[in-house]
């Protein structure tokens, strides 16, 4: 089950890169052009990846501190 959500997370970070890649490339097709939309998309969707792994690790740790506190106060 965590390898089929970590593959949903993945694939919802590419498609967001590539919609990031899409909207620069035909918003500002000067600095993005369409040759490189593809490797501009795949590099966006692999920075949007890190990010949420980024945070899902900084949530954890403070959700794990947080239901520490509480369980210290409980006793």
């Amino acid at each position: 089950m965590a390898l089929a959500r970590e593959w949903i997370i993945f694939a919802l970070c590419l498609g967001a890169g590539g919609h990031l890649a899409l909207g620069f490339v035909l918003h500002a097709p000067d600095l993005w052009p369409w040759s490189r939309a593809g490797l501009y998309g795949l590099l966006s969707g692999l920075v949007i990846y890190v990010l949420v792994q980024v945070l899902r690790f900084l949530w954890s740790r403070v959700h794990a501190k947080r239901s520490e506190l509480e369980k210290d106060a409980g006793d």
